[in-house]
């Protein structure tokens, strides 16, 4: 039996018998108990009658607590159940599912904690879009004891351990996020030694983490922090990056941030010939034009069609037909959710190049090219 038969089964004892469960909650707290371990289960579903955290199939965690950082953001504290391991590197981002409506909404945001630092928890921070379901829900909406799917941490946006001697970060925004797992990670393994960090921000009060890294800069003497206020005081310009750290070039340099700041970085790098010694985090994925008029798209596992624009990509089609589709990074870069290509065409999204049946495409990063098979 299904659980949700065992769920219609107490709903009709309770109808049969309300009065004695009125009169007897012991007797039908024990009845239930005894409807539960007499129907079969999957092995999962006795770990989750245990504890909801506990899985075979999947990763979970529990809010434990929602802090507000700005006007517009939230730090996460979760803990994670079963499975999980707290030997990520700093920098690095998870996968989280959260259960709106009905149906699993997904995203991916950088891990904020350090790792190993001690406690049973992570945290992420999540900045609230105005284009972003998800993240607005998770800022203003979700409750401590929502229990979240979790997708293991990955990425190569990290801090080696030791540090290189002298590190530059350069953070936009919400970009703060994966470098204050690096600063809370080097505090934790005093290697603040040399650290400059010019981030940047519409106002003071827009500064993610503000008490946090001024009172880092007050304790530790080889901590610099620049905060730039683009509000009144504009864009930060890359090219006078001297006036602010005159031996940036000396430097390892972690930058996350806004689209345009880090292809100034990139440039810029590249005209000093140092482009090796720049990290780059980038939050969003750059997409080509839309091109064609898609397709309908299978989904050969399940049996399930759907009619597809040429902008939707292929995994958020499939999400939203009920399919559980494989993920990771949902930015093209962690090839966790590549598939094969039974028949017909996709494009990729970033790109626009066209692959063909008996590729395995990137299902976050493509969208139909006409009709079109995928083998999930």
């Amino acid at each position: 039996m299904a659980k949700s038969q065992i769920k219609v089964s107490a709903r009709v004892a309770d109808t049969v018998r309300p009065r004695v469960a009125a009169k007897n909650p012991a007797l039908n707290a024990l009845r239930n108990i005894a409807a539960k371990i007499t129907t079969p289960l999957l092995p999962d579903d006795y770990l989750q009658l245990a504890n909801p955290l506990w899985s075979a199939r999947e990763l979970r965690g529990r809010v434990i607590n929602v802090r507000r950082e700005t006007e517009d953001s939230a730090t996460l504290v979760i803990k994670p159940g079963w499975g999980f391991t707290f030997d990520y590197q700093p920098g690095q981002y998870i996968g989280i599912g959260l259960l709106i409506d009905g149906r699993w909404r997904w995203r991916s945001y950088s891990l904020t904690s350090s790792p190993r630092s001690g406690g049973r928890t992570i945290t992420i921070t999540v900045k609230a879009m105005p284009e972003g379901f998800l993240s607005t829900h998770l800022v203003g909406g979700v409750a401590p004891g929502t229990i979240v799917r979790l997708a293991a941490p990955q990425g190569n946006f990290v801090m080696p351990d030791p540090a290189p001697a002298k590190v530059l970060f350069l953070t936009g925004g919400s970009g703060v996020t994966p470098v204050m797992s690096m600063l809370r990670t080097l505090v934790r393994r005093d290697q603040i030694t040399d650290v400059v960090h010019v981030h940047s921000a519409p106002t003071e009060a827009d500064v993610m983490f503000g008490g946090e890294l001024a009172a880092l800069q007050d304790g530790h003497e080889g901590y610099r922090l620049h905060v730039r206020t683009t509000r009144t005081q504009g864009r930060l310009d890359l090219s006078r990056l001297d006036e602010i750290v005159p031996d940036w070039r000396e430097r390892q340099t972690w930058a996350c941030g806004p689209e345009g700041m880090l292809n100034d970085a990139e440039k810029v790098w590249e005209q000093a010939g140092i482009a090796d010694e720049l990290h780059l985090e980038r939050f969003a994925v750059a997409k080509a034009a839309p091109h064609g008029a898609g397709g309908t798209v299978t989904f050969a596992r399940s049996g399930k069609t759907v009619d597809l624009d040429a902008a939707t990509s292929l995994m958020d089609a499939g999400e939203k037909a009920g399919i559980q589709m494989p993920f990771g990074c949902r930015m093209g870069i962690c090839q966790s959710c590549v598939v094969p290509l039974v028949d017909g065409h996709v494009r990729d999204l970033r790109t626009g190049a066209e692959h063909e049946a008996g590729s395995r495409i990137q299902t976050c990063v493509s969208a139909a090219s006409g009709d079109c098979i995928l083998d999930v």
